[in-house]
């Protein structure tokens, strides 16, 4: 008998409160859902994402809920030997479920599967329903029952309160500095009713490749429940390469395995260094009686490629990065978090989408944050065809969580259910243990001996118990479920020794706080604040104009500042930090516009600067190894770290990291004297102004150099040009450079160079004049072959000091509309065009000098209708 699989995907309906309850039920969205989608169906809440409805919205995570649906028998539950099974792919959070009025289940972890035969629990009758309950409890409610229930330990969270410690429930629902607060509860994975004799559970790929890397040899796993033969095709494009028929039994009972043996595989690489090469294991389960029958039937995808995180003593310390197929691979790239705070709006295409913004960002890697979720095959399934890089915390984050006996069990299924669920995925290069909880032991002042106590099990008696999950229980999970991916304590992390709390730019990978957060250094400073490998940094920024207005419905709270937009600002102090970070770098602008503008351009500026040096860094003795920006998305329309908006609408600072991150690159960086700050040597104690204007405009010292992922050297040519700002004319004469550029590292053109310029230098001794002064951009651009692959411009800092009238901007569209031409006579800093969810454009925030004329690319809507700005625009 084949097996039949039914979704339970419709008929459902839900009501407030528990099966007692004399609510009346209405109907729920198709599965699956949760509980606020299903109100805001209803018309029973208002849309929380707009204005503050929020807030009347909080009263739902304190509810129990109750979903309903009914079900035939299946016509083959009653033939001998059949089992008949109910998989719930996962229930948010503290669940009750029910069949024909009997206790059927009771989970307390959203991230589990459960399979729970029901066979002789479904009723006889073809002809009579079966009603199928969950009860769904407050975890809110729950979570703060467990912190009474476990006095043992102490409870301590950031950014939330202390019910989601004990709760295995995505963290971000009880919001985050960048998201609401917004606990859903519902069954938000499928529920699907499964009849069969015998089924396939489970198919994964294991396998080693040769030093040449020409040969792949591995083996096949089936899990089979019941009896049956399995028939296994590895394909690649269509194309057979090999069947497998010979399966031998192994350990462990019902998982069967045969070997397989590709001479000349074509392996899986990263974007950038090479194709996406993917093969399909297509099994076939034949009935045991008759090898004609296909009982069942299970595919994966996979792709063979060689991973090794290298952590090795070098002249920097230790070094932190990923050597894929035996080639070093620069991981510049961003965080992610839930696409919403609503999970099951998101589907497949969507998930798609965002990863293909991320490759045609340039980006390399995108790491899936510990706060959310596990994400769904179809995330990591694009990644696999789009080349881009995983990196998967567990789902822990900025706690310090329990580890109670039934605590660990769960988390141990959790863990291995998950791990085996994304294993055969080739983009998943890293599991880390969880994020920013040593962080949390080092504030807080937690026993944690890493060289004195080896012990786990002693472990569990201190305060730091979860150190037993990260560095026994989820290591151990790695070794016997996956091979050939590493495995990280944390995010950040660096020996054990070292410390997270304070960046340590020696050892293993750091999270760069110190601007925006912590000190709020200078951006220009982000240079010299790297580190082996940086998975966490970022500047915040508003969106564009259409996503607020989207959200906030009221013209008249439509201003910075204004109640409304800081209500959506869930960034800790972010009134000051934002307006801090503007003011020190640019004229502010009070309008909506005006002032959104300026945001994106600081944020671009800032990313700008930390991903140039730090891909710079890569070429030096591999100093840095990669750079993840906090974040790449949003869960909501609101103002954050986010490159791109919650309606997939690209900010300035995306386009920046794809210039920053280009397979090739020119970069130009001049030495900023921190304007910020008074001079303390003694040289300067004559003078206390913190302002010295020569060292800004006049004395000027600058680096070019190029970088390159390319695993050939390529020749080209560089030219810089010395434009003044006032004017547009050139000050100095121009440099060409013949240039060897050195295969996946960094080639530098010009170190601290200083032109000689035509601008007169101003008597030392003499008040400054800045109407004789002359400020000017460095403008470089890299030729390789003769074809123009690259730009960069330095500009004097800070921008508010320079003046940006007349200048000569000319903006051309073509006839069709989708082209729109910007050329200037004098520099424009930060010209932005206007996008929306309708609207793209493919180059955005950039600056132009004269003698450049800028060709961009308009997708939805006819160039002229797009708006556009630069700054300083009258």
């Amino acid at each position: 008998m084949a097996v039949s699989r039914t979704e339970l995907k419709s008929n459902w309906t839900f009501k407030q409160g528990d099966l007692s309850s004399k609510e009346e039920y209405l109907p729920a969205n198709p599965l699956p859902t949760e509980i606020h989608l299903d109100l805001l169906s209803n018309k029973k809440i208002a849309d929380p994402f707009k204005d503050f409805n929020e807030l009347s919205v909080r009263w739902v995570a304190e509810e129990s809920w109750t979903y309903r649906t009914t079900f035939p028998t299946p016509t083959s539950s009653s033939n001998p030997g059949t089992t008949t099974v109910l998989k719930f792919g996962g229930l948010d959070t503290f669940a009750h479920v029910y069949l024909n009025g009997k206790t059927l289940l009771e989970s307390d972890n959203m991230f589990v599967e459960h399979v729970v035969d029901v066979t002789g629990k479904i009723s006889a009758s073809e002809s009579e329903e079966n009603v199928l309950e969950i009860v769904f409890e407050s975890a809110r409610q729950k979570g703060l029952e467990l912190v009474e229930q476990h006095k043992e330990h102490r409870f301590i969270v950031h950014q939330t309160e202390i019910s989601r410690g004990p709760v295995r429930k995505a963290q971000y629902h009880w919001g985050w500095d960048w998201g609401p607060i917004l606990m859903s509860a519902g069954p938000w994975k499928p529920i699907v009713l499964e009849t069969f004799e015998s089924k396939i559970v489970d198919v994964w790929v294991e396998y080693e490749i040769d030093d040449e890397l020409k040969q792949v040899e591995g083996k096949v796993f089936v899990e089979i429940e019941g009896e049956g033969k399995p028939e296994a095709v590895i394909e690649k494009d269509g194309r057979e390469v090999e069947k497998l028929s010979e399966w031998k039994p192994t350990v462990k009972k019902g998982v069967l395995s045969a070997e397989f043996e590709i001479p000349d595989a074509e392996l899986w690489w990263p974007r950038g260094y090479g194709k996406q090469a993917l093969y399909n294991v297509a099994v076939s389960l034949r009935s045991s009686t008759d090898d004609h029958t296909v009982i069942d039937t299970a595919s994966k995808t996979t792709g063979f490629r060689k991973v090794e995180l290298v952590q090795e003593d070098d002249s920097h310390g230790t070094s932190f990065f990923f050597r894929i197929n035996n080639v070093d691979a620069f991981c510049g790239g961003s965080c992610w978090i839930p696409s919403d705070s609503f999970l099951t709006r998101t589907k497949p295409d969507t998930y798609r989408a965002w990863i293909k913004q991320a490759a045609d960002g340039n980006q390399a890697m995108v790491r899936v944050w510990g706060g959310g979720i596990y994400e769904d095959t179809s995330f990591f399934a694009a990644a696999d065809e789009l080349g881009v890089l995983i990196w998967q915390d567990f789902a822990f984050a900025c706690a310090s969580y329990p580890a109670h006996a039934s605590y660990l069990s769960s988390v141990e299924l959790e863990a291995r259910q998950n791990v085996r669920h994304l294993r055969n995925h080739p983009s998943l290069i890293i599991w880390a243990g969880n994020n920013e909880d040593y962080q949390i032991v080092e504030r807080y002042g937690l026993e944690y001996r890493f060289e004195e106590d080896k012990d786990p099990a002693s472990w569990l008696k201190t305060d730091f118990p979860a150190r037993y999950i990260y560095e026994y229980l989820l290591p151990k999970v790695i070794s016997e479920e996956t091979k050939g991916v590493p495995y990280h304590p944390s995010s950040p992390f660096g020996n054990g020794t070292t410390t997270t709390l304070k960046v340590e730019p020696t050892v293993g990978d750091i999270h760069q706080w110190n601007v925006w957060h912590g000190t709020m250094e200078p951006y220009q400073r982000l240079p010299e604040m790297g580190g082996r490998f940086v998975s966490e940094f970022g500047m915040e920024a508003y969106p564009h104009v259409s996503t607020l207005a989207g959200a906030i419905t009221n013209p008249e709270d439509r201003y910075p500042g204004s109640m409304a937009l800081d209500f959506r600002n869930k960034a800790i102090g972010h009134e000051r930090r934002l307006v801090s970070y503007v003011a020190e770098n640019f004229r502010l602008r009070y309008d909506l516009a005006g002032w959104t503008h300026l945001t994106q351009i600081m944020q671009s500026d800032a990313l700008t600067w930390a991903y140039r040096s730090w891909r710079r860094d890569w070429g030096q003795g591999r100093k840095c190894g990669g750079v993840l920006v906090w974040q790449l998305n949003d869960c909501w329309p609101t103002s954050s770290w986010a490159v791109i908006d919650y309606h997939g609408v690209p900010k300035p600072s995306y386009h920046a990291i794809r210039r920053a991150l280009a397979p090739l690159t020119v970069n130009v960086q001049r030495r900023v004297l921190d304007w910020t700050l008074r001079r303390a040597d003694a040289l300067w104690q004559r003078d206390t102004s913190h302002i010295d204007p020569r060292a800004l405009w006049q004395d000027v010292q600058f680096d070019v150099w190029v970088a390159s992922c390319l695993q050939e050297p390529a020749d080209g040519n560089v030219s810089v040009r010395f434009i003044s700002v006032r004017t547009g004319e050139e000050v100095a004469e121009r440099i060409e450079r013949a240039v060897r550029i050195q295969a996946n590292g960094t080639t530098d053109v010009l170190v601290n160079h200083c032109p000689t310029t035509t601008i007169p230098k101003q008597d030392p001794n003499a008040p400054f004049d800045t109407k004789k002064a002359d400020p000017f951009v460095i403008y470089t651009k890299l030729e390789v072959y003769g074809k123009l692959v690259a730009t960069d411009v330095s500009w004097p800092e800070p921008i508010k000091y320079l003046s940006f009238a007349d200048r000569g901007v000319k903006v051309e569209y073509s006839e069709d509309g989708k082209k729109v031409y910007v050329e200037v006579d004098k520099p424009v800093k930060g010209f932005v065009f206007e996008e929306s969810a309708e609207v793209r454009v493919e180059e955005n925030g950039f600056d132009v000098v004269p003698g450049e004329r800028r060709e961009v690319r308009v997708r939805g809507g006819r160039a002229e209708e797009v708006g556009w700005r630069f700054v300083d625009m009258a």
